[in-house]
Formats: C-alpha cells, sequence, structure tokens
C-alpha cells in the first residue's frame, strides 16, 4: 500500500494514509475493497493485474463525463495507479441503501435527463497530441475506446448512428465470434449486417450513454439517491441504454414510466431492442461462451 499512501497524501495532505481495507463483493473482473482512512473517511478501491490498467483509464473517462453532465450522480474518481504490481482505481465511497419504487422511479427521471443533456459537454477533452483522441463536435462515439465488460469497444466517430452501430458495435463481436460459425450461419449474419440498417433509426438528439446499464451497474445510497457505475460511456441512442435494462430484468415499471414522462420512448422502440442487446449477447458470447448462441442466432434470424 506504499503507493496508494503516497498518492493519499499527495491529494489530502501527510496526516492520511490507509489503515485497512475490507474486500468488497461486486464484479467479476477487478478486486475490490473499502479503504479505511486515518481521518476516518473511506475510499473505494478497485484492483487489477498491473496489465489492465487501462480498464481503470477508460472507466474513469467514462465516470467523467457522466458526471459532467450534471443530471445523475457519479462517484467522484479520486486517482488511479499502479502500486505494488497490480493497477488501481479509487473513488469516492457510497454507502449503499436499500432500493426501493420511490429510488426506481428517480432513476428513470435521472437516466431520461443523462440522455437530454448536451453532449458537448464532452467534446472539449480533444488533446491534439494524443492520436487516439477524437474531436467528436456531434458525431456518434466517444473520446477514445474503452470495454464493455471485459471486451474491447472501438469508439471511432461516426456521422451516423446507423453507421456506427453497424461498424464500431455488431460487426467487431460478430468478427470475433467467427469460430462460432458454420458456412450457412456466416451467409446468414453477412446478409443481416447488410440489411438490419434497414431497422435501426437515426435519433432525434445524440445522447451520452452510460452504455452497460444492467441492474448491477446502478446503486441506491442510504438516502434513497440514484447512482451509476462501472460505465462503458459513449454518444449514442438513448434507445441502447434504456434497451440494456431490459435484457438482464431488475428495472422496474416505475423506472420506465418515469422515464417516459421525462423523455418519451419511440413507437418504433420495441421493434429495435433485440438489435439494441444483440451487441450485449454477442459481446456475452466472446467473453463467457457458447450458452448465449441461441440467443444471438435467434436475433438474426428474426430480423432476415
Amino acid at each position: 500500500m506504499n503507493g496508494i499512501n503516497d498518492t493519499l497524501k499527495n491529494i489530502y495532505g501527510n496526516n492520511i494514509s490507509v489503515m485497512s481495507k475490507t474486500p468488497v463483493s461486486g464484479g467479476d473482473i477487478n478486486r475490490a475493497y473499502a479503504l479505511h482512512l486515518s481521518d476516518g473517511g473511506r475510499l473505494f478501491m478497485k484492483a487489477n493485474r498491473k496489465e489492465n490498467a487501462d480498464f481503470f483509464r477508460a472507466e474513469a473517462e467514462g465516470l467523467e463525463a457522466l458526471r459532467s453532465a450534471g443530471a445523475i450522480s457519479v462517484p467522484r474518481v479520486i486517482t488511479r495507479g499502479v502500486d505494488d504490481n497490480e493497477s488501481f482505481l479509487l473513488l469516492e465511497y457510497i454507502e449503499e441503501g436499500r432500493r426501493s419504487p420511490v429510488a426506481s422511479e428517480e432513476l428513470g427521471r435521472r437516466l431520461a435527463q443523462l440522455h437530454m443533456a448536451d453532449t458537448g459537454i464532452i467534446t472539449s477533452a480533444d488533446d491534439a497530441t494524443d492520436p487516439s483522441s477524437y474531436d467528436l463536435r456531434g458525431r456518434y462515439g466517444f473520446l477514445h475506446d474503452n470495454y464493455i465488460g471485459a471486451g474491447f469497444q472501438c469508439n471511432e466517430p461516426a456521422d451516423s448512428w446507423t453507421e456506427f452501430f453497424i461498424e464500431r458495435r455488431l460487426r467487431p463481436q460478430f468478427e470475433r465470434a467467427s469460430y462460432y460459425w458454420d458456412i450457412d450461419e456466416r451467409k446468414r449474419i453477412n446478409r443481416f449486417l447488410d440489411r438490419v440498417d434497414r431497422y435501426l433509426a437515426e435519433p432525434e438528439r445524440l445522447s451520452l450513454l452510460h452504455g452497460d446499464l444492467w441492474a448491477g451497474n446502478y446503486m441506491i445510497d442510504s438516502s434513497g439517491e440514484p447512482w451509476l457505475i462501472d460505465p462503458a460511456a459513449y454518444v449514442g441512442h438513448a434507445e441502447a441504454d434504456l434497451a440494456m435494462t431490459e435484457l438482464f430484468g431488475g428495472f422496474d415499471r416505475r423506472f420506465y414510466d418515469s422515464y417516459r414522462e421525462t423523455a418519451g420512448i419511440d413507437s418504433g422502440y420495441a421493434d429495435r431492442k433485440d438489435l439494441y442487446n444483440l451487441y450485449h449477447l454477442l459481446n456475452h458470447l466472446n467473453l463467457f461462451g457458447g450458452s448465449y448462441l441461441y440467443s444471438v442466432l435467434s436475433i438474426v434470424r428474426r430480423y432476415i
């Protein structure tokens, strides 16, 4: 913990150090801890292998983008770095409370407000010295590539949502899963990719998305306030976030009613949501194996 203590002293002064750390249950990618500080405060720490430090670069960037929208609470990024041959990310500690219908309603309202926020909030981070930085200026994508779970996510900007979703989301995942397809399936998938633009729609406005919004990636704090965590952020169609809330459950009717009342939901969303979730099912197929194959192929066959 020497490196972390030195980092904390640089931020808070020489009197602050880590007294102890307690494992916290959570995701399957990183180790998580509550750090107990000498002044009685706490921080949340994620740790991974040194070579996976870029996970935390991407997460910190996504959190800061969501935070800058000012629409919904996200943990404040304290710092990230490498200590004792492991990478780490330090975040504001959130005291978790109980989920409730009222909190669910507030989550729907805040998510809608995030989707309606000005995406210009993230375009000012263009860094001319970094060739991987992109100037969005009303385009779909993000400032840098990031990760969806442990899977790589390309965010190279595009002028069209349809182009972005097909070329940056669906096609790369199909290519990674190529060893699952026989000749007939390859033909079917190519036909699907050639035709899927008929079903997608360009949004009325660009939206900053959480990007990986299942029930495990939001919290309700001890005061009932909703928080978003673990983003895979990018600028896209708000429907893509909304669709994922339906993929693995965990969001109730009051969430959707509140979202609809605040931002509206297009009548064609029901016909498109499985296309958005195809991306996540493909990612799960590539990360976790063949148990997701049937769901992927069922969607492909239905749309062609």
